[in-house]
């Protein structure tokens, strides 16, 4: 169940520690005091979108913690599976901070968490109810998810939407596939000639490189030769001149000569020998290479023509080598998926006729779920408004057959008659605004059945709801109350009386700002709050007296010295 909210800086909360008892809880105050602004942080710690606006004006950040005790088994399990720290006895902190200009920071047990970290783990431990589920109802697309909630049918729509999402993604293989013949043709037509013209370009990667290497060489061919020969007359030496290699092998010589009387000497002489050798080679691989080179204007024509085909070429199917070579790759590949496609349609049609199959027998088993589950629902809908105050209600739950779509093929709409001798018709036409927060809270009451989270909220959920039929949604909720936390925000004192823990929401002004508190209300403040409900500002003996006489029928006694 929920413990603590603490707020910090939410709207005209400066500062709040709400502390929450087990059983019914009702917050009460003025229209424009901030009960809202209490379901709006309990929003907010549960990971719900929420304006930067909500930060309290000439502060940076707000705060909202809420702790819960005696975690369910289910909250346990989605901690360990997002790899969340666990307390010991049970416990769960949720924090949230929001920041003006830099996001919202978000713990779960201390430790860093996402948004949808803090949806997922609280959605097992809270549910909030308000005046919006309401509008909910009036959307007959969203009562099949009341049915399918109470079924439990989470396995089997997951089933149902594996081979309903296959054979939707079939389907667009096969229009991608059956374009128009002509389309096809023309594209036939293209990724041909590209082919053609790849293939025949011969390309091998590395090529462009070692062509613009050649070419270069080409038109440095006279620098090139000139340094050569002079390197290689440097070496070798000429008809007027002796080279380096020769003079270094008679520098050699003649250490060797005395290296015998100088010892010391050997191994420079032997270095100088290496030196020579290796001269007089370089100048063999330079003659080499002179006599090698060819720099016939022809050749370099032939490269200048192929290196601008390759250009051309990359300019149409890539940079380079790689990228052009995989253009082709990706062009026959595709031809071959055309020529193909026939036996591809065939293959896809009939696995689409299996999967239809599998569509069908799946759609059923969901409407067979739903039609035992509706059975069901129908009948304690029925009998929780027979004790909300509406003995002569019919409730029915029409399925009728639909297209297969994303949830099934199973329109759903609930029907109700109010009044004796008058059809069930849609929810829209019939029901009334209290009646609505009645047929809400039926539902509610139904599927609370199929959960395991601690805490139910109900904000306003008795708008519409007054005398006779309010006292019935009090000892509903009050009923309600007795396996699980319930909070309601209300301004009906019936509701109010029959609370195990009342809470006062108030609004003062002080220093030109506003604040809002919330206290915990002993019985004459109880009373005194029931009595302004039931009669405004103007709190008389009259009214004392009566809003004493609710809380004591209620089961509410007065404490020491009241």
């Amino acid at each position: 169940m929920l413990a603590t909210l603490n707020i910090e800086n939410i709207a005209v909360i400066e500062k709040a520690n709400i502390d929450f008892s087990d059983g019914f809880i009702c917050l009460t105050g003025e229209t424009g005091a901030g009960k809202s602004i209490i379901i709006d942080s309990i929003n907010a710690v549960m990971g719900e979108k929420t304006s930067r606006e909500l930060i309290r004006t000439g502060a940076e950040t707000a705060m909202v913690s809420a702790l819960f005790t005696n975690i369910p088994k289910d909250t346990a399990d989605l901690l360990a599976e997002m790899g969340l720290p666990a307390e010991d006895d049970g416990s769960l902190l949720i924090q949230r901070i929001i920041k003006k200009n830099a996001g919202n920071i978000c713990r779960i047990n201390g430790a860093a968490a996402t948004l949808s970290m803090l949806k997922s783990i609280s959605a097992t431990l809270i549910a909030v109810h308000g005046q919006s589920d309401s509008r909910e109802l009036m959307a007959p697309e969203n009562h099949i998810k009341y049915i399918d909630r109470l079924a439990n049918n989470d396995e089997l729509l997951k089933e149902y939407a594996e081979v309903y999402n296959r054979i939707r993604s079939v389907k667009r293989e096969i229009e991608r596939i059956s374009a128009d013949e002509s389309e096809k043709a023309r594209r036939l037509d293209i990724l041909s000639f590209q082919i053609d013209e790849l293939k025949n370009a011969n390309i091998r990667a590395g090529e462009m490189d070692e062509l613009k290497a050649q070419r270069d060489l080409f038109q440095n061919s006279q620098s090139i030769i000139e340094n050569l020969s002079a390197a290689y007359e440097a070496l070798s030496g000429s008809e007027y001149i002796r080279g380096a290699a020769e003079l270094s092998g008679d520098a050699a010589s003649r250490v060797e000569s005395v290296s015998q009387n100088a010892p010391q000497l050997k191994k420079i002489g032997e270095l100088i020998r290496e030196a020579s050798i290796t001269l007089s080679e370089c100048a063999t691989d330079i003659s080499e290479f002179i006599d090698s080179l060819n720099f016939d204007p022809a050749l370099l024509d032939s490269i200048e023509e192929r290196l601008d085909e390759l250009f051309r070429l990359s300019r149409k199917y890539g940079e380079t080598e790689e990228e052009m070579l995989a253009f082709l790759h990706n062009a026959e590949k595709e031809r071959e998926e055309i020529e193909l496609s026939e036996e591809r349609l065939n293959a896809l049609y009939e696995e689409i006729g299996k999967l239809k199959e599998e569509l069908i027998s799946a759609a059923e088993k969901l409407t067979e779920s739903r039609r035992k589950t509706a059975e069901v629902f129908e009948q304690r809908v029925k009998e929780e408004l027979k004790f909300l105050d509406m003995p002569y209600v019919q409730f029915k739950v029409d399925i009728q057959k639909s297209a297969y779509k994303a949830d099934g093929a199973d329109k759903i709409e609930f029907l109700l008659s109010a009044n004796p001798g008058e059809e069930p018709k849609p929810l829209i036409k019939t029901a009334s605004g209290g009646e609505l927060s009645r047929i809400m809270l039926a539902i509610k009451c139904v599927l609370s059945d199929a959960d395991t989270i601690g805490t139910l909220i109900f904000d306003e959920i008795d708008t519409g709801v007054s005398g006779r039929a309010a006292g019935k949604v009090a000892i509903k909720l009050k009923e309600t109350a007795k396996s699980r936390q319930v909070i309601c925000v209300t301004h009906l004192s019936q509701l109010a009386c029959m609370a195990d823990s009342h809470l006062l929401i108030e609004k003062t002004v002080s220093g030109g700002s506003t604040f809002t508190s919330v206290r915990e209300l002993d019985f004459e403040g109880r009373k005194r709050e029931i009595a302004r409900i039931n009669g405004g500002m103007n709190i008389t003996p009259a009214l004392l007296k009566s809003a004493e006489e609710m809380l004591i029928a209620a089961g509410i006694a007065p404490t020491h010295g009241s």
